[in-house]
């Protein structure tokens, strides 16, 4: 007798099923997110863009589980956040969610290559293990230099390269970044959102990125438009622009 067997399917790097998140009560409620379905699968690269005030960093902060919604389910890697206790909720973030602020929330005491491995540790991973890895997520953000500098020491873009490299280290599957670029010059912002796209598409990581630029979203393989904590569009976001003639490579930006 022949069995066959079905192929195991990959789970989406994240859902947001009916998602609702409501600050306050009574009269003084506010949703920031309503009703929010979306979808997002391993190595897709998505940009979130709206006005100020519409939910994209709520929707972020309730994907990396910062967060818990008022109604609805938020899955990571297959795992609704909602029947994790605190300890399972933090375990799933050191390994599956890496999120990237604007203000970067490096340590200051700790060299690039500390900041990096200091996630893996936390999960324990030996010292030298986690050094070993956390250089191999630093030369893949193209950083290969001041690996134990400390981020007073490191120009802009070092320092956000270093903090992506924390983001993905590991082998996370999902990446979040709210808005990277603010601090950044064009160059170097032209250079760490082409950088998230390469990393989507050579490391399989899903990447969501909010932006108020459509131009870095043009680099995207979807667009999610939000406005008053709901979704309003959501397609093939346009042809990316190519990054300014005077920018370096990602390799050498300083």
């Amino acid at each position: 007798m022949t069995t066959t067997s079905t192929p195991a399917t990959t789970p989406p790097a994240l859902e947001l099923v009916g998602v609702t998140k409501a600050f306050g009560t009574g009269n003084t409620e506010v949703r920031a997110l309503a009703g929010v379905d979306l979808t997002i699968a391993p190595g897709e690269f998505v940009a979130v863009m709206g006005p100020s005030g519409s939910g994209k960093s709520t929707l972020l902060h309730l994907a990396a589980g910062l967060e818990a919604p008022s109604a609805g389910r938020v899955v990571v890697a297959g795992r609704d956040l909602g029947g994790l206790d605190a300890a399972a909720l933090a375990t799933l973030r050191r390994r599956h969610v890496g999120v990237v602020f604007q203000r970067l929330n490096l340590v200051p005491t700790l060299t690039a290559v500390e900041n990096v491995s200091l996630p893996l540790e936390l999960d324990g991973t030996s010292s030298r293990a986690a050094r070993s890895e956390a250089r191999d997520a630093l030369d893949a953000v193209g950083l290969d230099g001041p690996l134990d500098r400390f981020p007073d020491d490191l120009s802009g873009g070092q320092q956000q390269r270093v903090a992506i490299a924390r983001a993905i280290v590991g082998g996370r599957s999902l990446l979040l970044a709210d808005e990277p670029t603010g601090a950044l010059d064009t160059t170097s912002g032209d250079q760490i959102i082409d950088l998230l796209a390469r990393l989507s598409k050579e490391r399989g990581c899903a990447v969501v990125l909010v932006t108020h630029e459509p131009r870095f979203a043009s680099w995207a393989d979807r667009l999610v438009r939000v406005r008053d904590g709901a979704l309003v569009e959501s397609a093939a976001a346009p042809p990316a622009s190519p990054p300014s003639a005077a920018a370096p490579p990602a390799e050498v930006l300083v």
